[in-house]
């Protein structure tokens, strides 16, 4: 394909692997956006499907690069090198912008010259289009900073938020072994550096849920966001109020962890992921098990989805865990 070489103010970065089906919906809602001055850089990550011929009509307004397959971490890294826009965007193959999404973010910034992150709401959709729910993490988290991004890690897909470039070039971008929670690595790594955020209190992006959903490995997900505060953890530039909270972040994400594992599937690996939150727990005996109950209620709440205690308690898995779980407060009790 041919490489437009305009010089715009926003460069929008799409990642894709094998996502015939959805990429040129995503091509579209940037064409149709209110704000103009863009470039669309297209990094096809390895696909064995027929991504690059529903391509080919686009070929003359999108700079289209193919590469081995190498993973969504280093086909971003790859669009930031290529970029020329003094801001960066990414869209998921699959997910589509709302038609003010570069106008609204870009406005953000003009108003706040030291910010280096705008981070917006977003509109779940099923695979047809159709509106699920809007989602508007600010009401929960008013303020972006390291303390909240590390919390509450208020993310939903990347298409919600637009970086000032040379702040994904000052941490080198995306962590290349990372194929999930990799949103949660580079915004914790930037904040840590002094990376300003605000909201954008109005969804932009329509985050697409399918079967194809990367989310739903929810085994390499759990995995992969304890991995990455294992790293964050272990730097010695830590802020003493950050490492305050150390415990209660582990504690939490392990949870939401378990919930997850829960939720796709896993209900022995959720078990386990229960156990080692018990590690970290700010309650005291059987009132972590009623945390776990309700944060299970509040996740699934978050997702539209209703929580089945009582489907939960049937597992023979969840059984065993309650009664590790009279082990333990026995042993606390000695």
């Amino acid at each position: 394909m041919s490489i437009p070489s305009k010089s715009s103010r926003i460069s929008v970065i799409i990642p894709v692997y094998n996502c015939d089906r959805y990429v040129g919906q995503a091509i579209e809602s940037i064409l149709h956006q209110t704000y103009s001055d863009y470039e669309i850089i297209v990094i096809d990550d390895g696909s064995q499907d027929n991504t690059r011929q529903v391509l080919e009509p686009y070929e003359t307004q999108i700079r289209y690069i193919y590469q081995n397959n190498q993973g969504v971490s280093v086909a971003r890294n790859h669009g930031i090198q290529l970029a020329k826009g003094e801001f960066i965007a990414f869209l998921d193959a699959d997910d589509l912008f709302l038609p003010d999404t570069l106008r609204a973010q870009l406005a953000v910034f003009a108003a706040n010259p030291n910010l280096g992150i705008v981070h917006s709401g977003w509109r779940r959709i099923n695979q047809a289009g159709e509106t699920l729910m809007d989602v508007q993490p600010w009401e929960r988290v008013p303020e972006l900073n390291l303390e909240t991004w590390l919390r509450w890690k208020p993310l939903g897909t990347m298409g919600t938020l637009m970086f000032r470039r040379r702040w994904l070039e000052e941490v080198g971008g995306f962590e290349p072994g990372l194929t999930h929670a990799e949103d949660v690595d580079l915004i914790l790594r930037l904040a840590l550096k002094g990376c300003e955020a605000e909201w954008l209190r109005q969804s932009t992006v329509c985050y697409r849920q399918h079967d194809y959903n990367t989310m739903r490995d929810g085994i390499s997900q759990a995995k992969s966001i304890n991995w990455v505060l294992d790293r964050f953890f272990s730097q010695s530039d830590i802020p003493v109020e950050i490492r305050l909270i150390e415990n209660w972040v582990r504690y939490s994400t392990l949870v939401w962890s378990s919930w997850y594992l829960y939720y796709t599937g896993f209900p022995q690996e959720m078990v386990q992921y229960l156990q080692k939150s018990w590690s970290y727990t700010p309650f005291f005996g059987i009132e972590t098990v009623m945390n776990w109950m309700e944060s299970f209620t509040q996740y699934s709440l978050n997702l539209g989805d209703e929580f089945y205690a009582d489907e939960l308690g049937k597992l023979p898995e969840w059984r065993l865990l309650l009664q590790w779980v009279v082990e333990q407060i026995e042993r606390q009790q000695l």
